[in-house]
This record gives structure tokens, sequence and C-alpha cells, in this order.
């Protein structure tokens, strides 16, 4: 249950969307309150199920089926089985989309028509409905009906190109980045984009058609990077772990681990120079720029700072720099992460119950619009087993006991 603090509370989303991307958009509004309903494939589900490599154990040999994937996006949801090419599925739809505020889905473009479920048969049973169709490439263009994957548009985008080892170093060449980075950003934008129509419809009564794409978004994740193309006209090189707004910005060694080093100001730089005991670094015709320091003299300058840096070990590296006044972080492994001081000050490991897992919980990440001051994010729910919520949903759309249950022996539910 929601409560009438929540931004979205009395928002109805019906969530047709299958592993992360869509997902996560749709949780968003669910952390903020709304009633976020997931529609899934009777004995299959979500594709997003079976993605990652690792699932939450059950309890009483229950196989829970909340792979690391599935389980980052999909809390705060109600889960419902429909088969929605059946008619009497397409019903449910309907009558549920009566009920709603908002429908994202992300099937390939023009699918749904098929059945009668696009924006423009939709939105006449309901017109104040706002339709989010979330896919690779847009509902329009050359590339439309293409499948699209975080790491083709990390590729395509651009990110690729300016993540990675610097060329003349061994190993040179581009990376993508650990995580599914577009397809999270592309959630966000999902989320961003509809509360922006709510906001419309507010004012106008009107509902409206989103396209959101992911190739969209791996481009304007690109961001001052590629506008600094845009303006120049030339492709800034990868920079490895270095900073790409000046210098030096990078991990350096110490004694004992890593720590990462942002000293792009002059002003830092000088510090910098003064706690190295070389002062003569500040006005060295090789360093005495901030472009000089983050491009084209950054490896022989990073060489100069490493030699020092490894006489040290973390903490006392750490220590030294907050006293000059020099940004620094200790880099940290997964595990390390969650000692951190201020990350459980921020209580970013969020221990959920969980009926149906081995441990009775399960540690979600914290929403980080969790610090809201008068309607924070929340997480209420841990994510829904495979069609845990199909009765109480239909239910409350009128359905009684033995409609469903004749529908479940159809196998639309």
């Amino acid at each position: 249950m929601t409560s009438n603090s929540s931004a979205l509370s009395g928002i109805r989303v019906i969530d047709m969307s299958r592993v992360f991307a869509a997902p996560v958009g749709a949780q968003i509004l669910g952390d903020l309150g709304a009633d976020v309903i997931k529609i899934e494939r009777p004995g299959i589900g979500d594709d997003g199920r079976g993605y990652g490599f690792s699932s939450v154990p059950g309890k009483d040999g229950i196989e829970t089926r909340h792979s690391s994937f599935f389980t980052v996006s999909n809390r705060n949801k109600r889960s419902i089985t429909l088969n929605h090419a059946k008619p009497e599925g397409q019903e449910i739809l309907r009558k549920l989309v009566a009920t709603a505020d908002v429908l994202i889905e992300n099937y390939k473009v023009g699918d749904l028509k098929r059945f009668g479920l696009d924006y423009d048969s939709l939105s006449t049973i309901n017109p104040r409905l706002i339709y989010c169709s979330v896919t690779g490439f847009g509902q329009t263009g050359p590339m439309a009906a293409l499948p699209g994957y975080d790491g083709l548009f990390q590729a395509t985008g651009g990110m690729m190109a300016v993540t990675g080892i610097p060329d003349g170093q061994p190993g040179a060449g581009p990376l993508k980045t650990g995580p599914s980075l577009v397809d999270y950003m592309t959630g966000h934008n999902t989320a961003l984009a509809i509360m922006g129509a709510l906001m419309y419809r507010h004012r106008t009564g009107e509902g409206q058609y989103i396209d959101i794409a992911l190739l969209d978004s791996s481009v304007a994740m690109v961001s001052h990077i590629m506008q600094d193309y845009l303006i120049s006209g030339e492709a800034p090189p990868r920079l490895g772990n270095g900073g790409n707004g000046g210098g030096p910005a990078d991990l350096i060694h110490c004694k004992d681990g890593i720590v990462y080093l942002t000293a792009g100001t002059d002003e830092h730089y000088r510090r910098l120079t003064v706690l190295m005991n070389q002062p003569e670094l500040n006005d060295d015709p090789r360093f005495n720029t901030n472009f000089k320091r983050g491009k084209t003299h950054r490896a022989e300058l990073m060489d100069i700072i490493n030699t020092w840096s490894r006489q040290f070990p973390v903490a006392e590296m750490i220590a030294r720099l907050d006293e000059a006044g020099i940004p620094s972080a200790r880099y940290n492994t997964l595990p390390d992460v969650w000692k951190e001081p201020q990350v459980q000050h921020r209580k970013l490991r969020a221990r959920t119950p969980h009926a149906y897992a081995a441990a009775g919980y399960v540690d979600l990440i914290a929403s980080p619009l969790a610090q809201m001051s008068k309607s924070p994010a929340t997480i209420r729910s841990a994510p829904p087993m495979l069609g845990e919520h199909t009765r109480e949903v239909l239910a409350e759309l009128g359905y009684d006991d033995a409609r469903i249950t004749e529908l479940q022996n159809l196998k639309v539910i």
C-alpha cells in the first residue's frame, strides 16, 4: 500500500515491459508511490527473471526466479500473468487500461497493434492514458524494427569510443562499461518523460504517446565529451581512468591499494605540488595549464605523482589529501562499498522482507530519490513472484473466483 505522502499515490501503471530498461522506469514510478501492475506471460514471465549470474535463494525448495536483473528492477510491483494473444486476455487488459494512468511496453515496433493494444486503440478507451513505448531505435526510421541491447548502444552511441585504455598503451582499445548504463539511463528517461506527461495531463486533461529509444539515451549520455566534439570537430581520445575535465585526475597507486585523485583546478594542483614537496611543478611549462596536465603531458605528470604516492598507505594518503583540501576517494571493491561510513549513513543497503526467500528478506539498493523531504521514494515490497497478484488484481476488476479459475484453465492467466 502507498500513503498519501507518496508523490504518485493514486497513479496506476500497467507495466508490460521486460528485461531491464523499461522495468527500471516502471520501478521508479513504483518507488514514488504508483500502483504498478506488471503483466507477465503465463508460466514464463519476464525474460529478465533468467538474466544475470545470481538468483535469490527460495525457502523450502521454492525457485524464486529472482535473478539479479529482475530483483534490481521490479520491486514495488504486483505481478499478474496474462496471455494477451487470447481475446480473453485482451479483454482483461482493456479493463485494466480503463482504470490506469500509464502503460509502459517494450515490444517490437507494431507488435501490440496486431492485438488492438496500441496507443491509438487504447486511447479510445481512456483518453487520459499516457502510453510509453521503449525500444532500441525508436518507432520510425530505417533501424526501427531491429532489436536492441545495452552493449550494442554503448558501441553505436559513442560511449565505447571514449571509454577504454588510451592508444599507444598496452591493451589499448575501447571498453564497455561494467553495468548496463544505457539501459539504466533509458529507464530513468522513461520515468522522467512519464512524469512530465502526468504534469501536462494535470494541466490539460490530455494523455499522450511517448516514444523512448535506447539509441537516443546512448548518444545523450556521452554528454560533455560529445559536446566537445560538436564544438571542436575533433574526437577526444580515450583517457582510461583519467578525468576528462582537466588534470591531474586519475587513479594513483599507494603502498597497499589505490586512490582516485581529482586535482583538476589550478588551485587544487598548486596544493598538490606543495603537498608533494615539489612546488616547482606548479610552474613547470609542461604542466602549467589544465589542458597540458589533462591531455598533452598527462602521462608524464601521472608518472611523477605515482612515484610520490607509492610511499604511503591508502589511509595516510587519503588523510593527507583531505587535510590539503584536495578531492580524493578510496578505490573500493564491491564488498568495500558497503563498509563505507557514508554509504551506511545514507542507508543505501535496504533490507526488505521477502516471504519466499530462504533468508526471509532480500537486500536491495535504496532509491537515489529516498531523501525527498515531503514525498520520498520508498521500498514497500520485494519483487513479486510470477503471477503472485493475479487473483487479487482480477478481483479488483470484478472477476469472481469461478471466472478466474476458468481463465486459468483456458491458459489465459
